[in-house]
């Protein structure tokens, strides 16, 4: 530990420089937060948010996960982010989770399973702003309501590169499902703060509706076409006038499912071709309306999901079209022969490669998504009173507000 306290006695000594004391920064910048009306009610809303989704997804049936918070792989991510952090234990390095995204795969192979959710911790070291601009949406340190549906529909390979019409028409019946479930659970959550924390909204100046189904649904090509890539959400989101929205079809993580993709001869769709149509993914985009005014806040995406792929070579080839695999693996009487070169996905390699007794995948098909507690409650919530993340949360580590965290 004396590497840390060094750090805070160097922290302590510029505060010192600069007029101030480190009692001056604890009180202005976490007791007065701590002790703040405006915290009390994020924390109320906070609270009904997650028990009303938490109750949702058991009325669904789905069963709740533990939580994993080391392992030898995590979700490698489409974004920058600083480093993963390492944990060495038993001489074996392992990496802090960014999602559970593997796991929750892997939770789906019994097929009593509906599907599963999980508090999911999250650990993503984003990149400070290279502006030194405050863009208040991020954390390093989040909760995460990750939830998977088994999907159930048993596609081979041979049906999936040979007949195209029938595996596109089940992948749509499931799309729309997901769709479905996650508007459902929405209204759920947002029924509960209307009902039972109204006098919260007020008083940090925000109104809230409950949503009706089907929510608007934007094409991520065609908002990419007309509004370019820069704060794309926030640009798609002035199109509606309703305070949820999907926008569907974004090329994005590795495990997100492209259809077609693998050609019946062995080849790949060029990456120039996919288009949102081929894409099976989905975001929900919120925003915050000003209680007097009326007036909405830019939206922010607060819940990411997708179909999964579910077949061993098209994950495969995902992963190396991502270059998170180097090579593809080689297996010999069950074992990996270049596992070294695999990093840590060997394991997972193997749950995708195997095989029942009569020759058929065990791998389990799913879909499902994930959504940040945090930031659905800024999304909701900034305005009048909530500026930043940062507000709503008691110990919320936004790399772009401090030198240096203190709790």
């Amino acid at each position: 530990m004396s590497h840390i306290s060094e750090d805070l006695f160097h922290f302590q000594a510029s505060l010192e420089q600069a007029g101030s004391s480190l009692e001056d920064f604890v009180r202005d910048n976490y007791v007065s937060k701590w002790m703040s009306d405006e915290l009390y009610a994020a924390m109320a809303i906070r609270t009904t948010f997650v028990s009303a989704v938490h109750n949702f997804l058991v009325g669904e049936g789905l069963l709740n996960l533990e939580r994993i918070q080391i392992s030898p792989i995590t979700d490698p991510l489409a974004h920058d982010v600083e480093h993963v952090p390492t944990v060495h234990y038993k001489g074996m390095p392992y990496v802090t989770t960014h999602s559970m995204i593997y796991h929750k795969f892997m939770s789906c192979f019994n097929p009593r399973f509906k599907g599963v959710f999980v508090d999911s911790p999250n650990i993503r070291l984003e990149i400070e702003s290279p502006q030194r601009k405050q863009r208040g949406k991020y954390l390093i340190d989040f909760s995460q309501i990750d939830i998977e549906l088994r999907r159930n529909r048993g596609i081979s390979l041979e049906d999936y590169k040979n007949d195209v019409p029938k595996v596109k028409q089940l992948l749509k019946e499931d799309f729309e499902r997901a769709i479905d479930f996650f508007e459902r659970m929405i209204i759920a959550a947002v029924s509960a703060i209307v009902r039972n924390n109204e006098p919260e909204l007020e008083a940090l100046g925000v109104s809230l509706e409950v949503p009706t189904q089907p929510f608007p649904r934007l094409k991520h090509t065609d908002m990419l076409k007309k509004h370019g890539k820069a704060d794309l959400d926030a640009k798609a989101g002035a199109e509606v006038d309703t305070q949820f929205f999907w926008v569907v079809g974004l090329m994005r993580e590795n495990y997100d499912l492209i259809y077609p993709y693998l050609c019946p001869d062995g080849s790949k769709i060029p990456l120039a071709e996919f288009d949102s149509d081929m894409i099976f993914n989905y975001d929900i985009c919120a925003k915050a309306r000003n209680r007097e005014t009326g007036e909405f806040t830019p939206a922010l995406e607060v819940l990411s999901g997708a179909i999964r792929e579910w077949l061993y070579e098209p994950i495969v080839e995902r992963l190396l079209d991502n270059k998170i695999l180097r090579e593809r693996p080689v297996f010999e009487g069950g074992n990996l022969t270049n596992i070294g070169e695999l990093d840590g996905y060997g394991p997972f390699l193997s749950t995708v490669a195997m095989k029942d007794g009569n020759g058929q995948s065990l791998f389990p098909d799913t879909m499902g998504g994930g959504i940040g507690v945090e930031r659905f409650l800024y999304s909701i919530l900034r305005g009048a009173k909530i500026e930043k993340i940062d507000d709503i949360t008691c110990f919320g580590k936004n790399p772009d507000s401090f030198p240096i965290f203190l709790f």
